[in-house]
């Protein structure tokens, strides 16, 4: 076990912290001169997400499953706040492991909070705007009724996970006085994001820079807000250090809205692809009887209330990121291969 140093400010557990988002609030909080400490089994995040900290002495990644009671309780004993991330994500890998999609998130949640409970740490929650469902009163509001598909469709499996995790925290903090944020992540996209699962941003970028048809699943009109993952996760730090955040629910978001089939053109735009854009029915997508939210747009004004919390980036300048990032990325994956040497040091270094 590292021995950390509590001097130098409030040391913070990131569950999930090499995925997507994970990494980016690393990146944030040892910036400012946070101790990080990082699980992660590396099932859908990646150790080159972080490979730029592992020599940070503020930033200590252990590579185990928050399921892993001894090596979560060990992490929980030093932090101060637990942002919890961890999650099965993605509507093509909810759809195609709805029992790994079930267990991960609720009990991965219950892990996570009852090491909390025992140390006193302030838990942050992540929970999606999926659990608006087939919602029509946009935007969306944190205390709005919500309106889920029938649970004969696997595709609203998530949904219903993050909403027991949800319950579960705010329940903690009633019953137990576990200081708990849960906060909804609207479409938050960036640089490090993978299209693997689904997330439709870095596919499109990854099709039209490969030249490949653009896939735009149904008739693209359903919209979206896309949130830059650098402004999520200000407003995350923000929830983990102010007073009076626990005990409510949060959107975080960007307003902008875009239809899926203006966003292709958009990105067959930037990148100047010759990509044809293809409709996919969602039926060839993601199989027989899947259903979308149309819409998905959020109300953050309890957010704005209590940070003065603004996205600070456009639609626009979210894609120049990630046409960057992914152009570098496949520069790196055509030329040599950069030693792994550091990285598999690194992994496991709490224990």
């Amino acid at each position: 076990m590292v021995a950390i140093d509590h001097s130098l400010g409030k040391t913070f557990l990131i569950t999930g912290g090499a995925g997507f988002i994970g990494s980016h609030l690393a990146d944030a909080l040892v910036a400012r001169g946070y101790t990080v400490l990082a699980i992660d089994n590396l099932s859908t995040g990646s150790i080159d997400n972080i490979a730029h900290l592992l020599s940070n002495p503020l930033f200590h990644f252990a590579r185990a499953s928050i399921t892993d009671e001894t090596v979560l309780d060990r992490l929980a004993s030093q932090a101060d706040v637990i942002v919890h991330l961890a999650a099965a994500v993605g509507v093509q890998l909810i759809v195609e492991r709805p029992v790994h999609t079930i267990e991960t998130n609720i009990m991965g949640a219950e892990a996570v909070l009852k090491a909390a409970l025992r140390y006193g740490c302030r838990t942050l929650i992540a929970s999606t705007s999926e659990v608006y469902g087939k919602g029509i009163k946009v935007p969306f509001a944190e205390d709005d009724d919500v309106l889920l598909g029938a649970t004969s469709r696997n595709r609203w499996a998530y949904a219903a996970s993050k909403m027991v995790d949800e319950f579960l925290g705010l329940a903690y903090q009633h019953e137990y006085g576990l200081e708990v944020v849960p906060f909804r992540l609207f479409n938050t996209v960036g640089p490090r994001q993978t299209g693997q699962y689904g997330m439709v941003v870095p596919r499109f970028v990854r099709q039209a820079l490969r030249g490949e048809p653009i896939t735009v699943y149904g008739d693209g009109t359903q919209s979206r807000c896309f949130c830059d993952v650098r402004d999520a996760v200000a407003a995350i730090v923000g929830l983990a250090l102010h007073p009076e955040a626990p005990g409510q629910l949060y959107n975080i978001g960007n307003p902008e809205e875009v239809s899926v089939r203006e966003l292709a053109e958009r990105v067959k735009a930037l990148t100047g692809s010759a990509s044809p854009i293809v409709h996919v029915p969602y039926s060839e997508a993601y199989g027989p009887g899947f259903e979308d939210m149309q819409r998905r747009v959020p109300d953050t004004s309890r957010l704005q209330d209590l940070l003065g919390w603004q996205p600070t980036r456009t639609l626009n300048e979210i894609l120049a990121a990630v046409l960057a990032f992914e152009q570098g990325r496949m520069l790196e994956l055509s030329g040599p291969q950069p030693t792994k040497t550091l990285a598999a040091r690194a992994v496991g270094r709490i224990r």
